[in-house]
């Protein structure tokens, strides 16, 4: 009998948010046991919610959204989204360079399907956010890791970068704020990443879908804002600032030399048109959602619940006989060290699934953000203080007694 079996594309295809461990998580769901889900940021189910401005206004204009947009998206839409490029100070936007998707997920493998051929290389931090090493190689490029550096509040490491590129090396992908560290990247170590772009002629993808959650007053700066004479990809979205991830609203910003890229963009907007458009009552809030007071802005303060839980997580997880930590500055997540001799790991996914096995806990390993060692985890800090205590004080009793 005839058997299909999935794409060979689909081989070295990976995407651990959603994978295994996730897998055996919704497994042991289906057979009644409660499980407390760390593993993703999705702030609905802890209690976040969106604005209520936001949902009257997706009411009022519901009847108006039941056709298409045009393919990049409402005008109103796009015209907000422009000046907050302005406010960011991105050079050379204007509505034309601005796509909205389903998502900034949508628009990353829009980006890389439209750019990459067989054995073309980009580089991709690591830790990643894994969608963009899947989303990269599915197109059938090269996902070439520079190291972010623990010791230096997990900044790029600019010496690795420039020993990875080569003449097959077409762009750098940027992750600011971070996920899964949580780091926040001052301007000067964006300054050094846009001198070696420019060096070698690299676009520059800048993921910045969480920079209105930065703490401690620090200032979040778009790098496409430092490179006014090279082409620069921006993202950016609603999902996290205005807890309305299951919405799918992001947003990509084309600026800098488009001179350089026109071809690109003829692909890019051919890909556009082949999807349609992206979600239209969800297009219709960011217009409402950008202007106005920033509910977002109540939470990342002292005495806001993202704020407040950042402080109790990281030093609840600091407390525990072989953990380290690099304090998040920015996002909703933080990416602990493990000692590997103390617990015996050998393998940060079996960690994972004991964890989840033993006290119900969902986390995702470093491995799952193309981390090499097996002694980093993903946590994220979105539940309420007293259910952060309950999993800490569950995670401590596990490494109290865990060995591999």
């Amino acid at each position: 009998m005839r058997e299909f079996k999935k794409s060979s594309k689909l081989e070295h295809v990976l995407y651990d948010v959603r994978g295994p461990v996730v897998e055996e998580a919704a497994r042991m769901e289906g057979e009644g046991t409660q499980i407390l889900k760390l593993n993703i940021g999705n702030p609905a189910p802890f209690g976040f919610r969106t604005p209520d401005e936001v949902i009257y206004d997706m009411r009022q204009q519901l009847t108006e959204c039941e056709g298409y947009s045009s393919a990049k998206g409402l005008f109103s839409a796009r015209k907000a989204i422009m000046q907050y490029a302005q406010i960011k100070k991105l050079p050379n936007v204007s509505t034309d360079d601005i796509y909205t998707g389903n998502g900034v997920s949508e628009l990353i493998n829009l980006c890389m399907s439209a750019l990459l051929d067989d054995g073309d290389e980009i580089l991709i931090p690591s830790p990643d956010y894994p969608l963009w090493t899947a989303c990269a190689t599915l197109a059938g490029g090269k996902a070439v890791y520079y190291v972010c550096d623990e010791q230096a509040e997990w900044y790029p490491d600019l010496d690795d970068i420039r020993k990875k590129i080569n003449d097959r090396t077409k762009a750098i992908v940027i992750i600011n704020p971070n996920n899964p560290t949580g780091s926040l990247y001052p301007r000067e170590v964006l300054q050094q990443i846009v001198d070696l772009a420019r060096e070698h002629q690299l676009i520059i993808f800048s993921d910045e879908i969480y920079d209105r959650l930065v703490m401690d007053e620090e200032e979040h700066v778009s790098i496409a804002s430092l490179a006014p004479d090279l082409f620069c990809v921006t993202f950016s979205g609603l999902s996290k600032s205005h807890m309305i991830a299951g919405f799918r609203i992001g947003w990509m910003i084309l600026s800098g030399n488009k001179e350089t890229a026109k071809d690109y963009m003829e692909g890019i907007n051919m890909l556009s048109n082949m999807r349609l458009c992206s979600n239209v009552p969800a297009q219709s809030i960011v217009q409402t959602a950008l202007g106005g007071h920033q509910s977002v802005d109540n939470y990342i303060v002292p005495g806001g619940r993202i704020y407040e839980q950042r402080e109790y997580i990281y030093k609840a997880l600091t407390d525990i006989p072989g953990i380290s930590a690099v304090k998040p500055k920015a996002a909703f997540y933080i990416f602990p060290k493990l000692d590997t001799k103390k617990f015996n790991i050998k393998d940060d996914e079996q960690f994972a699934f004991d964890l989840l096995r033993d006290k119900k806990i969902l986390i995702i390993h470093g491995g799952g953000f193309n981390w090499e060692q097996p002694d980093h985890f993903r946590l994220v800090y979105l539940p309420r203080i007293e259910v952060l205590e309950e999993a800490v004080g569950n995670m401590a009793d596990f490494l109290s007694y865990y060995h591999q």
